[in-house]
């Protein structure tokens, strides 16, 4: 259940005394409890790797959520990599996390430790975003070649995998080949991760096209846990790692709707941001049609009505 927005206030960074904040990535404060880590999902938002100055009202909670949604429901198949979620009920945590149940609250999860892979693990269904870009100009997305006469937003032949390297802080991804990957990680573990990402994206393409939304393209993330095995971490399949386009009015030859952040990157676009720190201000338009686009994505892909 979302809570409503007014609530509870838009968190954009977690304070909690007493406790070891591991890291403060882009959008989670990360704490380390010893065994295990809490994961605080804020409200910050970001476009063109760079934090803006407002929070997503309910952001937090739903990417949160929808996680917590998709592990459950990926952990069904028996050719998914496990995943290091332990879970989200706030009464299960550590007792040091007790003073401030109030705060983790629908927007934390407890989760195994895994040392991240040093590569994003990418799977693009549709031609969009710099997959787009780079078919325009070369005929392939990421050194694959595709045919010819694609237009923008249609759906690919088979879901193409397209790992990226992970940027230092203010830095941009950068696309790697497979061969590249296999260079940093080793050939059996790229294999285990590309097809582990090709099986979760095909399965939850599929689920969510059922609900009326198509999945374009989405960004996963493996580690290796304590026992040396990979394993899903970080989020999943969420409005932030993913594009989500509303299935009904689905027309390819140009940009779709979406109900992920896009909404706020075609502002920034508009206003002629030159994508570098400090980031503008957003508009209390742009801001509450973004909270309403992931609430909307929420709603449809769980069959859960909440009060937000």
């Amino acid at each position: 259940m979302i809570q409503n927005s007014s609530d509870t206030p838009v968190l954009l960074e977690s304070q909690l005394q007493g406790l070891t904040l591991k890291n403060r990535g882009k959008v989670r404060d990360i704490y380390d409890l010893g065994e295990q880590l809490l994961i605080v999902t804020t409200d910050r938002i970001s476009a063109f790797d760079v934090v803006l100055p407002e929070g997503i009202p309910g952001k937090g909670a739903i990417l949160t959520q929808l996680s917590a949604f998709w592990f459950q429901w990926l952990f069904e198949f028996e050719d998914v990599l496990p995943h290091h979620l332990i879970t989200t009920e706030v009464s299960e945590y550590p007792a040091g996390c007790a003073p401030y149940r109030d705060i983790l609250r629908g927007r934390s999860m407890l989760v195994h430790k895994a040392t991240p892979l040093p590569v994003e693990c990418i799977v693009r269904g549709y031609l969009s975003g710099s997959g787009w870009t780079d078919y325009q100009r070369t005929g392939q997305v990421c050194g694959q070649s595709l045919p010819a006469g694609l237009v923008e937003s249609q759906q690919l032949p088979e879901p193409l995998f397209t790992p990226s390297t992970k940027a230092e802080h203010g830095q941009h991804d950068l696309n790697i080949s497979f061969d590249a990957m296999e260079a940093l990680i080793g050939t059996e573990l790229s294999k285990t991760a590309r097809a582990s990402s090709l099986n979760i994206y095909r399965r939850a393409a599929g689920y969510a096209r059922e609900k009326g939304i198509i999945i374009a393209d989405t960004k996963l993330e493996f580690g290796i846990d304590s026992a040396g095995q990979p394993i899903l971490i970080d989020e999943v399949l969420t409005p932030d790692s993913s594009r989500f386009w509303p299935l009904a009015g689905y027309a390819p030859g140009g940009p779709q709707p979406s109900f992920d952040k896009q909404f706020v990157r075609d502002y920034l676009i508009s206003i002629k941001w030159n994508k570098t720190p400090p980031a503008p201000h957003l508009p209390e338009d742009v801001i509450r049609q973004t909270s309403s686009r992931y609430r909307e994505a929420y709603e449809l892909l769980t069959g859960n009505a909440h009060n937000y």
